[in-house]
């Protein structure tokens, strides 16, 4: 039975794909640079790395302001990557978890799908969508800067 005063988290969840002109091992390792996260996904402010598989990372959904550990949970090399938010004292009341899967459609292509669950607000449905979005800029804005022969 729960306490007085405290409620089931309310879970929003997500899924969308995006197609990203460049291979797949190019698309995975672009994924791995969690610190630029914040390039592409706009809800994260800051990532500090703690170990191989833990990061801190500062958020901001609905003009509130929080803090959280993630570790990754899953890796399987240019295939998948699962993530997960800890419950922890900066957090206790919010989590988020993750997974985005890479599919090669050719040599210079993959299809990235990202999956998220999240209690922290916000629609989640909307903002997969941007930071597919946003991850595909970033992938492709080399190619797209080299001068035109």
């Amino acid at each position: 039975m729960p306490d007085k005063g405290t409620r089931p988290l309310a879970m929003d969840a997500a899924e969308g794909s995006i197609v990203v002109n460049a291979p797949v091992a190019d698309v995975y390792q672009r994924w791995l640079v969690f610190e630029d996260y914040p390039k592409f996904i706009t809800a994260i402010k800051r990532v500090r790395k703690l170990d191989e598989n833990h990061f801190s990372a500062s958020l901001s959904f609905n003009g509130k302001q929080h803090e959280a550990t993630l570790e990754v949970m899953l890796r399987v090399r240019q295939r998948r990557l699962a993530w997960r938010t800890l419950a922890d004292q900066r957090a206790p009341d919010h989590l988020a978890a993750g997974v985005v899967s890479f599919a090669p459609l050719s040599d210079k292509s993959t299809c990235v799908t990202m999956k998220l669950t999240s209690s922290f607000g916000g629609a989640v449905s909307n903002r997969v969508g941007k930071y597919l979005h946003n991850f595909k800029l970033l992938v492709e804005a080399p190619t797209r800067l080299k001068p035109s022969s």
